[in-house]
């Protein structure tokens, strides 16, 4: 996957996550995480589902969302060069609008939202890398 891919990737995990952050993700949860990802991301640019293999990974795995946000940090840190100001705000939407799917938005979805634009917060992306993608 190229860096921008892996950054939309990351993304993708850290709203399943959120939607996890809850209890499980139920099918009606699933198939608006999906359409949100799809939309919000443009997956159907890529030549891959990135919602799909989240949930396939994700499933399998079960890891936790204090796990899942560290590793998807640092993926988004390895490849932060590309992550431009109107990226964060992308992803921020994404998180935001993956909580408010299933009303209401519990303490835990919006404290891991609230860490999330702390920490990117603080990462700037290199325009010579994120202006030519």
């Amino acid at each position: 996957m190229t860096p921008l891919e892996n950054l939309h990737y990351a993304i993708g995990e850290l709203a399943y996550a959120v939607a996890r952050a809850d209890d499980s993700v139920q099918k009606e949860e699933r198939k608006i995480f999906h359409d949100i990802v799809e939309t919000e991301l443009h997956c159907k640019d890529y030549a891959f589902d990135i919602s799909g293999i989240i949930f396939q990974i994700m499933d399998k795995d079960q890891t936790d969302s204090a796990t899942t946000y560290n590793w998807a940090m640092d993926e988004i840190k390895l490849n932060s060069h590309y992550l431009s100001p109107k990226l964060k705000k992308k992803f921020i939407c994404v998180m935001e609008k993956v909580a408010k799917a299933f009303p209401p938005v519990t303490v835990s979805e919006q404290s891991l939202i609230n860490k999330f634009k702390k920490d990117i917060a603080v990462i700037n992306g290199d325009p010579v890398y994120y202006e030519k993608a």
